[in-house]
């Protein structure tokens, strides 16, 4: 395993970093979670997906209750050190709506064919 300490990431003042989530195979972003050292080890020893819940204060283990685990395919960190990306095999759906993604909605609209 990695030796976190020589990667000297970047955690924000509560101590977290945002992880983004990202199907393996398809490379599409299916949600973006935070971690903190602790959740972040725990990730990598299980090779499921950990996570810092900054309401509730806790730990979370993606997929626990739903069944909808994360199961970690590999781990990237940027440039800055101060973000990560996670590449998953998703059971199920990774949103808690129900979608496949957390990204569903759009912010822009875009030209239908016909103009």
């Amino acid at each position: 395993m990695v030796n976190l300490k020589q990667l000297d990431l970047k955690y924000d003042s509560a101590g977290l970093i945002p992880a983004i989530i990202q199907d393996y195979r398809t490379n599409e972003v299916l949600m973006v979670a935070y971690m903190n050292e602790q959740s972040l080890k725990r990730t990598l020893k299980l090779k499921k997906t950990c996570f810092w819940s900054r309401s509730r204060k806790e730990f979370w283990v993606k997929g626990e209750t739903s069944g909808h685990y994360q199961h970690v395919k590999s781990m990237y960190y940027d440039c800055d050190c101060d973000a990560l990306l996670v590449k998953v095999r998703q059971v199920g759906v990774a949103c808690h709506t129900g979608n496949r993604s957390c990204f569903y909605r759009s912010l822009t609209k875009t030209k239908s064919s016909k103009s």
